[in-house]
């Protein structure tokens, strides 16, 4: 059940035939008082002589009975409380005793207060009503509203108890606004897949993803085809800056502009420029070298599955203030992969960005020079362009969403340990896309690898087998079992070919990660392997021994750490 606390108003009849009315999209049935301050309240839905007028009297007969010069500009208050889609059509009666509980405990009407707000509750739908309340009390004074939409989701917590309805998630402030059911008609009507206030929270965090300064945020920002509006000192600094979306006008066609901290709270030029301040001096940093013919896309994502690892790594830590950091460099580097990535995977990563973004805030204050590598990383994925081709372009792509996808389900456990209720689920919904979208991205490579695997000549197959044997006894009959089996021999097969001491380099790849909650263990490995392949130096290879083959091969590619798995000496 969701409470929402709606802009507060001037005009009590205005909103009144609103919820009498037939609604934007003639979605309103049978609208009609299901409570009221006053059991005699008249009702305009169910009684013929009642009139709007007459509601909207009663309702603010006290306001009116103020002094012009006493009376609050905008004394209209009202909220909507929605149930879950899944919940059980509720009675009149049911909702009538969750309006009285829902004006307690926002202080509208406390219990037993007979001096109290007037307010009224209009049921229009099957699975929501609405209140509206005027602010000033039987004895001309204000109601306190200290907190009002804490107390009121608090309250939604109990009635969900109460009525065994659906436990929505409880927040902690640090989400977003919701756009309102207004603006969500709105974009129907002009044909936007969101609100308007979503899309804009979406271009922002695209252009701040690896942005090196100000001006490269706003230049993107402006590439990504909004308006903005700058608000200038004197001397021409920028002050704060607000966006709209083409097209989005208001009733006087000018456009419906929108803060950078009114889209989400981390949004805020100031709280961006300290981002900015903590992580400079991100162009000087090269990119990976290139080696085993990788593009530059691939030579980035390679790049960024390091410093994602690491962020992984981090969220196990008792340092808070790093973890919180990562988060938000994961958040950019999704947000770059977003909008660098074609074809099936690029919806299922956009849902991913869109979803973890509310995972990247809580109350915990980032230390954020530790997101220095993440930035980049995500800078390097933007500047690079787009992840294309086959060979390590293609085990580039799957290596990355593999190692995000990891860092996600991290993620949502630091959250879920720590009470985060929203942030865990928005991270696990994450996780979910990211999940489709590796098993589309990897179906290809791992179906060609399978196929060689299972041609290779009994004893190398054999060979291998011993390898993993020695190197991992407690884990060789769970990968014998898997579809990966074929995969991963072939993976072996390929770094021995290479020169590599595969059983050190098993091991290695096994230990960093435990493998007994993965889905498929041999996949985790097949693109560990790929990995340390590629960011250890591959030693030199005997003139007798054949080129690995060109598709798959974990040994191609940059060395930016200085580690070494020695070749096996024969």
């Amino acid at each position: 059940m969701i409470p929402s606390i709606h802009k507060r108003g001037s005009d009590t009849v205005g909103l009144i035939r609103y919820l009498y009315g037939p609604g934007t999209k003639e979605e309103h049935t049978d609208p009609h008082l299901v409570a009221a301050f006053d059991p005699l309240t008249p009702d305009p839905g169910r009684n013929p002589n009642a009139t709007y007028q007459q509601l909207q009297r009663l309702l603010d007969q006290p306001v009116n009975a103020l002094p012009k010069s006493r009376r609050p500009a905008k004394h209209v208050w009202h909220i909507s409380v929605r149930a879950s889609p899944e919940d059980p059509i509720l009675s009149d009666e049911d909702w009538a005793a969750i309006a009285s509980r829902t004006v307690a405990a926002t202080g509208i009407a406390p219990d037993g207060d007979d001096a109290a707000c007037r307010w009224a509750a209009v049921r229009h739908a099957d699975d929501h009503i609405h209140i509206i309340a005027t602010l000033v009390r039987d004895d001309g004074r204000r109601p306190r509203l200290h907190n009002e939409a804490r107390r009121a989701q608090a309250e939604t917590r109990r009635i969900e108890a109460d009525y065994g309805l659906r436990r929505v998630t409880p927040g902690d402030g640090t989400a977003a606004k919701r756009p309102t059911s207004a603006a969500r008609h709105k974009a129907e009507r002009l044909g936007q897949e969101a609100a308007s206030q979503e899309l804009l929270r979406e271009h922002v965090r695209r252009a701040l993803a690896g942005a090196a300064d100000e001006a490269e945020f706003f230049d993107r920002l402006a590439a990504e085809g909004v308006r903005i509006d700058k608000r200038l000192a004197p001397s021409g600094d920028t002050l704060g800056y607000k966006v709209a979306i083409v097209g989005d006008h208001n009733k006087g066609q000018e456009p419906v502009w929108y803060a950078g901290s009114t889209l989400a709270p981390d949004l805020s030029l100031p709280r961006i420029r300290k981002r900015f301040a903590a992580t400079t001096d991100l162009e000087t940093e090269p990119t990976a070298l290139n080696r085993g013919g990788a593009s530059a896309p691939a030579r980035a994502r390679y790049a960024t599955a390091d410093a994602t690892d690491t962020a992984r790594t981090a969220f196990a830590s008792g340092d808070e203030r790093t973890a919180t950091a990562h988060l938000v460099g994961v958040g950019e580097v999704l947000d770059a992969l977003a909008q660098t990535t074609t074809g099936p995977s690029y919806a299922e990563l956009r849902e991913a960005a869109w979803h973890f973004e509310r995972a990247t805030r809580s109350h915990i204050r980032a230390r954020d020079k530790e997101m220095y590598a993440l930035r980049r990383a995500a800078r390097q994925i933007v500047h690079s362009g787009t992840a294309l081709g086959r060979g390590p372009d293609c085990t580039a792509t799957v290596l990355i969403l593999d190692v995000v996808l990891l860092a996600v389900i991290a993620a949502a456990r630091w959250h879920a340990a720590r009470g985060h209720a929203q942030q865990a689920q928005a991270a696990q919904q994450a996780a979910d896309h990211l999940r489709t979208a590796y098993q589309a991205a990897a179906a290809e490579p791992l179906a060609a690898l399978h196929a060689w695997g299972e041609r290779l000549p009994a004893p190398r197959r054999q060979r291998h087998t011993a390898t993993v044997r020695t190197a991992l006894p407690h884990l060789v009959d769970r990968l014998q079992a898997e579809p990966g089996w074929d995969s991963l021999v072939m993976v072996l097969d390929q770094a021995e070919q290479a020169g590599y001491d595969t059983a050190a380099l098993l091991a290695k790849a096994a230990a960093q990660r435990e493998l007994g909650t993965a889905e498929s263990a041999s996949d985790v490995l097949i693109w560990r392997l790929h990995h340390l392949g590629y960011t250890t130096p591959p030693p030199r290879r005997p003139r007798s021994q054949p080129n690995p083959a060109p598709n798959a091969a974990p040994v191609t590619g940059a060395a930016p750490r200085q580690e070494t798995v020695r070749p096996h000496r024969r």
